[in-house]
């Protein structure tokens, strides 16, 4: 597999688990070398680190960022200058997913969800784009279906991915013509880990997804592949919801 990736160098933040890691694998056997963001998932992050290194030597590096610290995107920019020499493509992949349903919704609520879901990916968009200028890269943002259907009880993360699919549109014009900018639009995927959606739910969800079923890690990373790869297209969201966008 190689498809436009052989030497580029990727920026993948949230890489260590779950989608992140499918993405990172994803581009990792295209041929790129990785900078592999992560938070607080230490030996997830040491592992798929040891993994691409095993496979193809001195291809991964780790990075560790709270991507609220204003610090946060010039470090993780300067990183993979240091391990690499060059910055090809940045995924902005890490998210923050929790409910804020209205009546209790904090400051801190605001700061978190919007820092983590459009203000880190706005400016390390900013910090990556002169270097990603220099080889005619690109940005891969990881928006959401609630971005354009808001998800009752979750409406500051939806304001925040709406946020972010704007921000997709915007940075492609700004950008344009050497770097292209778009974005992934996950539906139902992998179901959050703190059981926040109650069985009945999720059942709900399936019934109506007309593909009849959950999506992948791996069909994201697919996607979130073509798109860093596809020579004539920016500014686009694509959806990856199974059709769930259609019946919402």
């Amino acid at each position: 597999m190689n498809d436009g990736l052989q030497g580029k160098v990727v920026l993948v933040t949230g890489a260590a688990r779950r989608i992140g890691a499918a993405i990172a694998r994803r581009l990792h056997a295209s041929g790129a070398n990785l900078l592999l963001h992560y938070r607080g998932a230490e030996a997830e992050a040491a592992s798929l680190e040891t993994e691409f290194n095993a496979a193809r030597p001195k291809s991964a590096a780790k990075v560790k960022a709270d991507l609220l610290a204003p610090i946060a995107p010039r470090s993780l920019v300067s990183t993979a200058l240091e391990r690499f020499g060059r910055l090809d493509v940045l995924v902005n992949n890490a998210s923050t997913f929790y409910p804020t349903p209205v009546g209790a919704i904090e400051g801190g609520h605001w700061e978190e969800l919007m820092g983590s879901n459009l203000r880190a990916p706005l400016f390390l968009a900013q910090e990556a784009a002169p270097q990603l200028k220099k080889s005619g890269g690109a940005i891969v943002n990881l928006a959401d279906i609630h971005g354009d259907r808001p998800l009752k009880g979750y409406l500051v993360y939806s304001i925040a991915k709406a946020g972010l699919v704007a921000l997709t549109r915007g940075l492609a014009l700004e950008l344009a013509p050497e770097i292209r900018v778009n974005g992934v639009a996950p539906g139902a995927i992998a179901w959050p880990e703190d059981d926040q959606f109650e069985p009945p739910e999720r059942e709900r969800i399936v019934a109506t997804t007309p593909l009849a079923r959950l999506g992948s890690p791996e069909e994201i990373a697919r996607a979130v592949h073509f798109l860093a790869t596809a020579p004539f297209i920016t500014g686009q969201v694509l959806a990856v919801d199974g059709g769930r966008s259609v019946f919402l």
